[in-house]
Formats: C-alpha cells, sequence, structure tokens
C-alpha cells in the first residue's frame, strides 16, 4: 500500500491487467470497493468488500468508517478513475490528501486504439447518468467526432435517433462493445442502421462526421448562406450590432423568439458555446427551413421550437438571454412574459422596425423594472449603378436592450 489510506486503482479495459504499483496497492488493502464485475476479477483476495451496488453517498460512508477503524481501502475502478470515473466524487468527499490515484487504459484510448486514431484532440462526452443530449451536440459543433460514454438511456441507438433529427445523416459511429472480453466487437454503422439494434451495455462510441457542412458557421454569415422563403429576417449588419447587445456567454440558455429561418439563432449558439439555444417560429414553412439551416450549418446546440409564444416556451428552462426578432405583433401579453421568465443578471433585446412597437417595448420594460438602452441602426449596401455603385440603404431598425437586475436578497 502507499501512505494513503484510499487507493483509488483503475483497472483498464476487459480483462484485468495491473501494472506492479497497482496490484501491489491492492494486494496490501483490507477492504476492496468496486462493482460486482471487478470484485469477482479479485475473487482469490483476502479482505472484506463493500460492492459499489446502491447510492454512492451510503458507498462513501462506508468506506469512512472503514477509514476510521484503521483498515486500508482500494477503490476499484474501470479504465482511468479521474477520466469520465469515480475519481472526482471521492475527490470531493475525502480530499487528495487521502487518496492514491493508479491510472488505467481508459475506454477512449482503448477504442482509438482500435480504431488506428490518435486522440490526443478527440473531445470525450459523458452521456452516463445525464438528462440531455446536449454535451455531445457541443462536442460536435467545435470538433468533426467524439467519443461517447452511453448508459442504459442513451443508448448507441438513441444517440442515433437524435442525431438523424438534428443533424441529418451526416455522421457514422463506431461501437466498440465489450472491449477485451471474449465477445468484442467493433462495428462502423450509418446513423439509420444502429438506430434498431441492441449492443452490449459495456460500450463506447465514436461519432464521427463523414460529411461537410454545407454552410460552414461563422459570425457574420452572409445572407444569402441561409435558405430563406422571403426578405423578413434579420440580415448581417442587424445581426451583428443585436449579437453584440445580447452578449451570450458560454454556457447560456438563449431564446430567440420569432426566429423566422433562424440567422440569429445560429451565430448565438457560437458564442454561447456549450449553451442551448431555442428557436421559436410559428410559422410551420419558416420553421422548417430553420430545421434544414440547423442541419446545413452543424449548429446542433440549437433547438427548433414550431409553435406560438409564449405558450411554446413554456417548459423551456429558463433563459439568460433573449432575442425577440419578430412575434411582438397582436401579442400584447409577449414581452411582460418574457421579462418575468428572463433569469436575474439576464439581458433581453428587441429588434422593432415600427414605431408603435418600440413605443410599448420601452414601456413594457418600464413596468418589468428593466433599465434598456436604444440603437438605431441604417445600413446601407453598395449596388451597381451605371458603371458605378450607389449606396441602397435597408430599413432603419431599432434595437432595444434591457438587464434584469440581479437579486440581492
Amino acid at each position: 500500500m502507499t501512505d494513503h489510506p484510499i487507493c483509488v486503482v483503475g483497472c483498464g479495459i476487459g480483462a484485468t491487467w495491473l501494472a506492479p504499483p497497482a496490484a501491489a496497492a491492492v494486494a496490501g488493502a483490507d477492504v476492496l470497493v468496486g462493482g460486482r464485475r471487478l470484485l469477482e476479477a479479485f475473487a482469490g483476495h483476502a479482505g472484506a468488500r463493500i460492492p459499489i451496488a446502491g447510492p454512492l453517498s451510503a458507498v462513501c460512508e462506508a468506506m469512512a468508517d472503514a477509514v476510521t477503524a484503521g483498515r486500508a481501502v482500494a477503490v476499484l475502478a474501470d479504465g482511468d478513475p479521474l477520466f469520465f470515473g469515480i475519481g472526482r466524487l471521492l475527490l470531493e468527499r475525502f480530499g487528495a490528501d487521502r487518496l492514491a490515484f493508479f491510472p488505467g487504459v481508459t475506454a477512449v484510448a482503448a477504442a482509438c486504439a482500435r480504431l488506428g486514431r490518435a486522440w490526443h484532440d478527440l473531445p470525450a462526452v459523458s452521456l452516463h447518468g445525464r438528462d440531455a443530449i446536449l454535451p455531445l451536440f457541443a462536442a460536435l459543433c467545435r470538433a468533426d467526432a467524439a467519443a461517447v460514454y452511453t448508459d442504459a438511456v442513451h443508448t448507441p441507438g438513441a444517440i442515433a435517433a437524435r442525431l438523424l433529427e438534428r443533424g441529418g445523416d451526416a455522421f457514422v459511429l463506431h461501437v466498440c462493445e465489450d472491449m477485451g472480453l471474449p465477445g468484442e466487437r467493433l462495428r462502423r454503422l450509418t446513423l439509420a442502421e444502429a438506430v434498431p439494434l441492441t449492443f452490449s451495455p459495456l460500450n463506447l462510441v465514436v461519432v464521427e462526421r463523414v460529411r461537410p457542412v454545407d454552410a460552414p458557421l461563422s459570425l457574420g454569415m452572409e445572407d444569402e448562406a441561409l435558405l430563406r422563403q422571403d426578405r423578413v429576417f434579420t440580415k448581417k449588419s442587424v445581426r451583428a450590432v443585436s449579437l453584440a447587445a445580447l452578449a451570450p456567454r458560454a454556457g447560456d440558455v438563449v431564446w430567440d423568439v420569432g426566429a423566422g429561418t433562424g440567422a440569429v439563432a445560429l451565430e448565438a449558439s457560437l458564442l454561447a458555446a456549450g449553451g442551448p439555444v431555442f428557436a421559436i417560429e410559428r410559422d410551420p414553412g419558416r420553421a422548417s427551413l430553420l430545421a434544414d439551416n440547423i442541419r446545413r450549418t452543424g449548429a446542433l446546440t440549437v433547438t427548433p421550437v414550431c409553435g406560438e409564444a409564449p405558450d411554446a416556451l413554456a417548459d423551456l428552462p429558463a433563459p439568460n438571454r433573449v432575442f425577440v426578432g419578430g412575434g411582438m405583433t397582436g401579442r400584447r401579453d409577449l414581452l411582460p412574459w418574457l421579462c418575468q421568465r428572463l433569469l436575474p443578471g439576464g439581458r433581453i433585446v428587441v429588434n422593432c422596425v415600427l414605431l408603435g412597437s418600440l413605443q410599448r417595448a420601452f414601456a413594457d420594460f418600464e413596468a418589468a423594472g428593466l433599465s434598456a438602452t436604444l440603437i438605431q441602426l441604417q445600413a446601407a449596401t453598395a449596388t451597381p449603378l451605371a458603371g458605378d455603385l450607389r449606396l441602397c440603404g435597408e430599413n432603419p431598425v431599432a434595437i432595444l436592450a434591457a438587464v434584469k437586475e440581479e437579486s440581492h436578497a
């Protein structure tokens, strides 16, 4: 053993193999902690056993009691316990000075060895025990591949179905099952092939983009890059100033209300890196083009919502940022409702072309206790005329931005 009362040993992938220092730590332990499969791998060990079969809080309490009684504890973990493993929980519970770690080969390293690819730049996400698939979507927005730790809900088939729904068929799955065990299997599957299949619970998935995006996503995208049905959309110059006023931060929840075909929502997803962006559009035709534009740009963290605001927003997570580019007409209750849902410290930006809408927005912000600032923008674009150029002006747009003060209880 070491001078630490708790040794956390990564047993690698598949059949257990330990380097000499790790093997010595296990051999010198009075108590072994681990899942059923790993405890069975050390059936000849004479120490007491604490199975990981229920709430981890109870397991940690049993470990603490053993340490208090002066007994040396070894925790058996899959792969590397500090890479999406139990190590983080143990650090939070016991502190680094009471723990010694012995890393093993991770499932990501083992999978990439089988696939024959480097993995130093491969993002890895864990969907184990998570409610949402957003971490995978966020990873695929910044890279063309990602490794995924799955669970009984986020199976390879379920992941394939969600990718098909949001990103189309531009990806394939490399599914590595039972690595290092007698039944090991590696399959390359299209999304459609993976959806109906069942897989071993011991699997890791590498998602790989096999078709480039049609319109690479960037700030300041050209207006012509996105599919649309008319000229009613937030144009490039107005989009830039509106996003600057909105100021999304990494991880923010963003609502784009009256999203049209998604120009603002798509670029907002770059600024709110890793955060969910919800693009709400009531017109089915525009909503369909919005979904197409998400697939064409690879902006997977944008969720299209076809419905009427505010009813379609009721079940969404509360926003840090709200952009209203349309949908104000005829809905006198919309802006007050949005101000109420906005989180403290959040920002809301309203673009108005009509003076009546601007006046109502100012009044609604004042009634809600939000301080507001106003920018009027009128851009002009050079167009050919008589062998020369003339400046062709767009309609002026009022960009009204308001901030909801932090609450100080």
